[in-house]
């Protein structure tokens, strides 16, 4: 019985992180498309290093939103 409830307890857990992570993913992956957004419409309006802190910007809400889905991945596979 104990074992039952482990299992239990432990898938619980599982889509507890799941949620977590899908909400993180969607909102890195939403911040990323706001950056590329952001440089599309202000075009030449934006200084060199302005297009490059937003490239840098939109660059590093993509990674998170990857780890944010291997983590998922990998919790799946195990």
């Amino acid at each position: 019985m104990k074992d039952f409830f482990n299992k239990a307890a432990d898938a619980v857990e599982d889509t507890l992180k799941n949620v977590r992570d899908t909400v993180n993913e969607g909102s890195h992956r939403g911040e990323a498309e706001a950056e590329e957004e952001k440089r599309r419409v202000a075009g030449d309006a934006m200084t060199p290093g302005e297009k490059a802190d937003s490239l840098l910007n939109e660059g590093k809400n993509r990674v998170q939103a990857e780890w944010d889905k291997t983590k998922r991945d990998v919790r799946e596979k195990t």
